[in-house]
């Protein structure tokens, strides 16, 4: 086991040095929530309710909303400041007998072992209690929160049970607490003739899940028949800056295999840009005097003539390419 807090007890003037370890686990049997395709997991991201962008976690802080909406939001360093006078030392504040507890207190349980030197004080400190028939009342602070703890022996090590505070636990409100509901006494001796004939000592040992073992029999049936998925491994953050330039040079040897396609099926079309320049010469007699040229067949146009015939446009932009080559 490994502790998850450490501290002392304080009894009176004495001082035991102790550490807490969880005194129970759960065994449910946990699943996760995958793609139903494939078994691959699925993952939530962080994302900010107002801007949609994801936030990394150490940008997270711990906010408590108003009735108006409006949001406190607190640092670590917020929590640090708070005087939390138990933080490491679980303070011993009254004796009572264990039976004025209700259980309904109670909250989760934990070992308590002595801390290098302190193991004559903590022997002391149970002997007294496991004499004295009797539990002690205190005060613990565990991951920021302070709460109530009984304090007690069981098999020669003290056992400490978290408690929660009186106004956290909730009265029934029911109707029926109200009416006049009566039983007839022949009822009443009958349920408690039943009630003696299923008494027993209560062992635990004797009592089991039977929900955890029928589930863990269908995992165990449906792994034997094969009926498992496997899903690929999820790479680190390495293998994903790989795999991304591996999908871009296979984009690029994609996209250089499509052009050569595309220039094999285009072959016959592509030998009519080679022959343009010789084309380009005769295209302006069958093309309508296209506007692109007509910049060029102006200036030509002056150092001839003026004239602005729509029927002789073909052969004034033949003539600029003629005054030209007697020129040169």
């Amino acid at each position: 086991m490994r502790s998850i807090w450490r501290g002392a007890v304080s009894f009176g003037l004495v001082s035991i040095g102790v550490k807490l370890y969880s005194a129970t686990e759960d065994k449910d049997i946990r699943f996760h929530q995958v793609h139903a395709a494939d078994g691959g997991r699925v993952k939530y991201r962080r994302v900010c309710s107002i801007d949609g962008e994801e936030v990394e976690y150490g940008d997270i802080a711990k906010g408590y909303e108003l009735p108006s909406g409006e949001v406190v939001i607190l640092t670590d360093e917020d929590f640090d400041e708070l005087p939390l006078s138990t933080r490491r030392e679980i303070e011993v504040l009254e004796f009572v007998d264990q039976d004025q507890i209700d259980p309904i207190m109670f909250e989760k349980t934990y070992y308590l072992e002595p801390d290098g030197p302190a193991a004559r004080p903590y022997v002391l400190l149970r002997d007294a209690l496991e004499n004295a028939g009797q539990v002690a009342i205190t005060k613990i602070a565990i991951r920021q929160r302070e709460s109530l703890a009984a304090l007690r022996v069981r098999d020669g090590i003290l056992v400490l049970h978290t408690m929660r505070w009186p106004d956290e636990i909730r009265r029934p409100d029911f109707a029926f607490l109200d009416e006049d509901i009566s039983v007839r006494p022949q009822e009443l001796k009958m349920a408690e003739a039943l009630i003696g004939s299923m008494t027993a000592e209560f062992d635990p040992s004797e009592f089991t899940d039977d929900y955890r073992e029928a589930m863990t029999a269908l995992l165990e049936a449906k792994q034997s028949g094969g009926e498992v998925a496997q899903p690929a491994e999820v790479p680190d953050d390495g293998a994903a800056v790989v795999d991304l330039m591996s999908a871009l040079r296979a984009s690029v040897e994609r996209a250089r295999g499509g052009a050569a396609e595309d220039a094999d099926d285009d072959a016959p079309a592509e030998k009519a840009p080679a022959e343009k320049p010789a084309a380009t010469k005769a295209t302006p007699a069958k093309k309508a005097a296209p506007a692109k040229k007509a910049p060029a067949s102006k200036a030509a146009a002056k150092k001839t003539s003026s004239s602005s015939a729509g029927a002789e446009k073909k052969a004034a932009a033949k003539a600029p390419a003629k005054r030209a080559r007697r020129s040169a």
